[in-house]
């Protein structure tokens, strides 16, 4: 009965968070809301007004997916640069490389808390300081622990941004054009990354670390202009007046949201288990040991993000090269191989694993157990890209052949995972989600 009675709300609470936001449903039933053409009471019409609310929101949450992408490729090609003008050590650099992870895990732990607490605009806020007190330290950097301080900082900036950037987009769109200004906005990791590629082939590591600030200060820009989240506004309201809430970690693995935690983290631990900080952080290192000059690797990466294919097929490439390096066949044909599995593992994850998970989490967790449900998906997401970074090495070195081939069984996992149990979102509301996800299990 209470199931059906919260079904029976959702067109109400579809039509309520648009009115917090000025937005008309951009259904545009005339009956309902007057129209394409209507006006508000300011004598402004609705369609333009709405359209640029939309706008600026996902400009803003594609500023801070922008800089993710920018900081996550940063070390790979600022690393020769780096050593040669401070003078750090192989140990040293380590550090500044991998700190940024640690910080993301930090900023994860965080991240479902604060947008509860202080909300999803305001975060943001908090997520831009940390980006641009990042760079800034960067940019001054004179010794290592500058340089530590500033990528610790962006880390958590980073590990904001991948919660709180999808799920204020997600509860402030439309149900009918959600997934495609998601989308845009979650694309912007990958462009920031293939970006720095580009440019960071060209220019000294000072300047890339300028250049990665510009999009932090026009998210700094656009948070004047964007509202706070309708249905965060409505939560906050509902819990002064109710006084409890299912929102604590042990409540997640109440039958009622087990199938939910179940695909979110089954789609972080997909995302990341799959090799991307092996590819990420290492990148010069794979184009080195194949053959390949790591300046035409960057800009070709940089190039094929345009595209996609398989994750699984660039895994399997990139593996089979090295295998015909270990049995001494067709030697002279590996190195492009394994660029050619490495452009089309990158370009497969650009428009595919890049953005769907995290579109997918924002949408299928209640917003009674958002905080609590997203800070353990974004934390599993990770610590898998933790573990990825931090074994590469080692699993590299044992045997780059099975390093590869083991990461193209991670991706073909995910595929048989997200058949399965992932379910289709696409033209509902979030609460018409939450309502049939949670009716699964009860």
């Amino acid at each position: 009965m209470e199931e059906e009675q919260s079904v029976a709300k959702l067109p109400l609470i579809e039509a309520e968070c648009s009115a917090r936001l000025g937005i008309s449903n951009i259904d545009y039933d005339q009956d309902q809301h007057g129209g394409v053409g209507s006006l508000d009471s300011a004598g402004a019409p609705v369609e333009t007004r709405s359209t640029a609310v939309l706008c600026i929101c996902t400009f803003a949450a594609a500023c801070a997916a922008f800089t993710g992408g920018c900081l996550a490729s940063y070390s790979s090609l600022a690393e020769s640069g780096i050593i040669a003008d401070l003078g750090l050590t192989v140990a040293e650099y380590s550090v500044f490389g991998s700190i940024m992870t640690g910080g993301a895990m930090l900023g994860a732990v965080i991240s479902g808390r604060m947008t509860d607490f202080i909300g999803r605009r305001r975060t943001l806020w908090v997520l831009d300081i940390f980006y641009i007190v990042g760079w800034l330290a960067i940019i001054f950097a004179e010794g290592a622990w500058l340089l530590d301080l500033g990528r610790l900082s962006l880390g958590i900036g980073f590990g904001l941004t991948c919660y709180v950037g999808p799920v204020y987009l997600a509860e402030i769109t439309p149900k009918n054009v959600r997934g495609l200004l998601m989308s845009i906005s979650q694309s912007m990791t990958g462009y920031g990354a293939s970006f720095t590629f580009l440019v960071g082939s060209f220019v000294t590591w000072r300047s890339l670390a300028i250049i990665g600030c510009i999009p932090s200060l026009l998210l700094l820009l656009a948070l004047f202009f964007i509202p706070e989240s309708p249905r965060w506004l409505d939560y906050i309201e509902n819990q002064r007046l109710q006084q409890n809430s299912d929102d604590n970690v042990l409540n997640l693995f109440r039958r009622k949201y087990l199938h939910i935690v179940i695909i979110g983290v089954g789609l972080m631990v997909v995302q990341t288990s799959d090799g991307l900080c092996g590819f990420l952080f290492y990148m010069s290192e794979i184009f080195d040991s194949a053959g390949i000059s790591s300046t035409l690797g960057f800009i070709l990466v940089a190039v094929v993000q345009a595209s996609a294919t398989g994750q699984c097929l660039g895994c399997f490439l990139t593996g089979l090269s090295y295998f015909l390096q270990d049995v001494d066949w067709w030697k002279e044909a590996s190195p492009i191989l394994a660029l050619i599995g490495v452009l089309v593992y990158m370009g497969s994850y650009a428009f595919g694993m890049a953005q769907i998970p995290w579109i997918v989490v924002s949408e299928i967790l209640p917003i009674n157990v958002k905080g609590s449900a997203g800070t353990l998906c974004n934390l599993v997401n990770w610590f898998c890209s933790w573990v990825v970074s931090y074994t590469f090495n080692y699993s590299f070195s044992w045997s780059p052949t099975g390093t590869f081939f083991i990461y193209a069984g991670m991706c073909g996992f995910g595929v048989a995972f997200i058949a399965k149990l992932v379910p289709e979102t696409k033209g509902r509301t979030l609460e018409e989600i939450h309502a049939s996800l949670t009716h699964i299990m009860q």
